[in-house]
């Protein structure tokens, strides 16, 4: 089971597939399925709370299939159960992200003092570059 807070995922709604890791390993990684494929259906999980589910949906996320399923790979270590760990820590992570709505922002307008440094500093490049332009040969 996993616990992010007050939210528990239960093994069953966990899918769990086991390949052969690509990178270093000598010969041990052409015979030993290391690499953990991680599958979590976000759309159809009863264990996420309404708002929770909403927000995973949204985020443009590559990893998020477009039925709504979550796809971790994870192959960064040499051993299968150091691979599993780290897929779920990840799974863990992802629903952390989620639990937190984000703040709205609150739209503020510029101070005065803000727009008056701005139009002098417009007022000093128009006069710099005024300059570069008047030619007087008499």
């Amino acid at each position: 089971m996993i616990e992010v807070g007050s939210i528990r995922i239960p093994e069953s709604e966990l899918v769990e597939r086991f390949v052969r890791s690509a990178g270093p390993g000598g010969q041990n990684v052409n015979k030993v399925a290391t690499a953990v494929e991680l599958r979590f259906d976000i759309a159809n999980s009863p264990s996420l709370p309404e708002p929770v589910r909403e927000r995973l949906l949204a985020r443009r996320d590559r990893r998020v299939t477009g039925d709504g399923v979550l796809v971790l790979s994870a192959q960064r270590f040499r051993t299968q159960d150091r691979n599993r760990q780290d897929a779920r820590e990840r799974l863990a992570h992802f629903i952390e992200a989620g639990r937190h709505a984000p703040k709205k922002r609150v739209a503020t307008k510029p101070t005065r003092g803000s727009k008056e440094r701005r139009l002098a500093g417009k007022r000093e490049r128009s006069t710099i570059k005024q300059g570069r332009t008047r030619r007087d040969w008499d």
